[in-house]
């Protein structure tokens, strides 16, 4: 039952925005925890008593209506007083993450806050003396704590109440209403049947639009925030945190959903009884929701199984312009099951009061509430049941080497059907005309309904499976295992995070952070170390055959012809390694983002900082003091190119993939 309909049903008017549905808890359940953390739980009358202090110091800064303000204290329990202050004051609220300084920047760049709301640590991160107003939530404490506990008087409504970053790679902050907010509550009301029993748990970072605009489903239905001291949990305390705080709605990614519910199975039990259960610690879990990503059916079917009897998993498309309510699926919608569950990716229907329109593919959705319908970017097609199933994302769409465009979603679920694959993704490789498909698998987790543990793919084999269920375009060339596919902070599959392929015959460049590709490994830090020793002997003894004298120390005073010995040592092992680098570096640096012209520039540049000592210091060393054209001639043939070479490097090591088109949260 939502509040509203309580409302209704007890003779009072239904509140019109969830700022209002919440103080409405904070006076019928005054002593009700509304936010759980681990040094005790904070009651709704305290919650919003604190909220009103913060309030009153908000508008005593003379912020005007409608003011944008962004939040990022490093406890999330601050979060949750400092949006509620915002929406008392009149303000407009914009979570920003308090951990990741370079996303948060960019979120800081394009939000253009009025004021930055933060603590001590906080501030010393984000504030880089830009002249944007920050206020202290720590340093500020005693003002905060002498303001007036009661509301302030109601301020105009912002125009928008919030603005909800979008997940991709470069945040985009969408407006959202108070109407839209309020809409999109009621929909999780009704889809979610939230009680005032439940206590909620979500696992990404509070400037996610899950937590951005979630809190509404535990603070407006009379429920709990469970909350960490820092501004997230760590993936290994989540199960913990389950049966600790009794928590009974968990909200968080697939990738998150899989790995941490599998650490909370108990496998001995599993193993007396034949089959995987859940562990008591996850007993009290009623309801788990899954955003961020694609969540395939036969995953979702092992998230059920694993959960408690009557527990519900709801697999839900969440873009901010809906304010995290688009379309949402559970197994009860499928009139029979399916077969090949391992290929589908069911989006279900709309949350109520909105509604969806595929146009030439692409799904449009009006989200709760009404209003336009938004483009998503994302393709999707409507099943003879009713059911919408999704079909991949524009910006994933590769331009093949014959021009021709291919969705890669099609393909890479066809991979998933192959018993030794449980993710891929497809990513293209190469210069333009000679594209060719790179497939990144990881092996499948030992789920109900899954052959796990099957045999290693290759590649040939890999195509073999694929001939007849995609055009033979569509079929990867290469293919790259790895222990796990990567994903953003926001939980999507990170396909500009996968590992370049080494070229044909070449030996791969090891272990990463998710695995290898197939092959050998590339020789490491120690093998060039290794093979310099020997080549930085030889530039030695060759220094003086080519730069006659250049070595001769005879006239120099000790101990400073020893240091410059030294000296010599390490010019001739600088240019050693630089050989070395030149002829092996290419293949170590190639990774996604930066490009290959640019990588290759860089490797040149990087192989030119270490070679180019040896002649230049030794040229020096021949030039006559006073020699005004040679030394001119030195400085411009060797220290202009150093300080370019470096600068080349430096862009090489911060430019960053470019953002995708699309702005989906999906």
């Amino acid at each position: 039952m939502t509040q509203a309909s309580s409302s209704a049903g007890s003779g009072r008017p239904a509140a019109d925005t969830v700022l209002e549905r919440f103080e409405q808890w904070a006076r019928d359940t005054p002593g009700a925890p509304a936010v759980i953390t681990p040094a005790g739980p904070l009651s709704y009358a305290g919650l919003d008593t604190a909220a009103n202090r913060l309030a009153h110091h908000l508008r005593a800064r003379g912020l005007p209506d409608g003011a944008r303000i962004a939040i990022a204290p490093t406890r999330r329990e601050e979060t949750v007083v400092a949006l509620l202050a915002t929406l008392k004051a009149g303000a407009a609220y914009a979570l920003v993450d308090p951990v990741d300084t370079r996303t948060a920047r960019v979120q800081l760049t394009a939000l253009a806050p009025g004021l930055l709301l933060t603590d001590a640590a906080g501030a010393a991160r984000l504030d880089q003396g830009e002249g944007l107003p920050v206020l202290g939530t720590d340093t500020e404490a005693e003002a905060i704590a002498a303001r007036p506990g009661h509301p302030p008087a109601r301020a105009p409504r912002a125009a928008p109440a919030a603005l909800l970053f979008t997940a991709t790679a470069v945040p985009r902050p969408v407006p959202v209403g108070h109407a839209l907010l309020l809409a999109a509550h009621e929909a999780w009301a009704q889809v979610a049947r939230l009680t005032p029993e439940d206590r909620h748990l979500f696992t990404g970072g509070p400037d996610l639009t899950p937590f951005a605009a979630g809190w509404t489903r535990a603070l407006c239905a009379g429920g709990a925030l469970v909350l960490p001291d820092g501004p997230a949990w760590k993936p290994g305390e989540i199960p913990e945190a389950v049966s600790e705080y009794e928590v009974g709605a968990l909200h968080t990614d697939p990738g998150g959903a899989l790995r941490l519910l599998d650490r909370g199975l108990d496998p001995a039990g599993a193993a007396r009884r034949g089959r995987r259960e859940p562990a008591p610690r996850l007993a009290a879990l009623r309801l788990l929701t899954v955003t961020g990503d694609r969540l395939y059916l036969d995953q979702h079917t092992a998230l059920q199984d694993r959960l408690r009897p009557g527990a519900r998993v709801l697999s839900v498309y969440a873009p901010a312009e809906a304010a995290g309510a688009g379309t949402w699926f559970e197994l009860p919608q499928l009139p029979r099951l399916l077969d090949a569950p391992e290929r589908i990716c069911p989006l279900g229907t709309p949350f109520p009061g909105g509604s969806v329109e595929l146009r030439a593919g692409e799904l449009h959705l009006t989200p709760p509430g009404g209003g336009d319908a938004l483009a998503t970017g994302d393709l999707a097609v409507l099943r003879p049941d009713g059911l919408l199933e999704f079909a991949g994302r524009l910006r994933d769409r590769i331009t093949l080497a014959d021009g021709s465009p291919l969705d890669p979603h099609p393909a890479e679920s066809a991979l998933r059907s192959h018993p030794g694959v449980g993710a891929a993704v497809l990513a293209p490789v190469g210069s333009r005309g000679n594209t060719r498909l790179v497939a990144y698998v990881a092996p499948p987790p030992d789920e109900p309904g899954r052959e796990g543990g099957g045999a290693r793919p290759d590649v040939e084999g890999l195509r073999e499976h694929l001939a007849g269920r995609v055009p033979a375009a569509a079929a990867p060339a290469r293919l790259v295992h790895l222990r796990t596919l990567p994903r953003t902070r926001a939980g999507q599959e990170d396909r500009a995070a996968v590992p370049q392929p080494v070229a044909a015959g070449a030996r791969p460049a090891g272990s990463g952070k998710y695995g290898a590709a197939a092959g050998g490994e590339a020789p490491g830090c120690f093998g060039f170390g290794c093979a310099a020793i020997p080549l930085a002997v030889v530039t030695l003894f060759a220094t003086d055959l080519i730069w006659p004298g250049s070595t001769d120390l005879t006239g120099v005073p000790r101990p400073w012809s020893t240091l410059f010995f030294v000296l010599y040592l390490f010019e001739c092992a600088a240019f050693a390694a630089g050989l070395l680098f030149l002829f092996a570096g290419r293949r170590r640096m190639a990774r996604p983002g930066p490009g290959r012209r640019l990588t290759t520039a860089a490797h040149l540049a990087a192989a030119y900082l270490l070679l180019a000592w040896w002649p230049q210091d030794n040229l020096y060393r021949l030039a006559a003091k006073h020699d005004w054209p040679r030394q001119a001639a030195l400085v411009y043939t060797f220290n202009v190119p150093l300080m370019i070479a470096g600068l080349i490097v430096a862009v090489h090591l911060t430019r960053r993939p470019a953002a995708p088109p699309a702005d989906s949260d999906r």
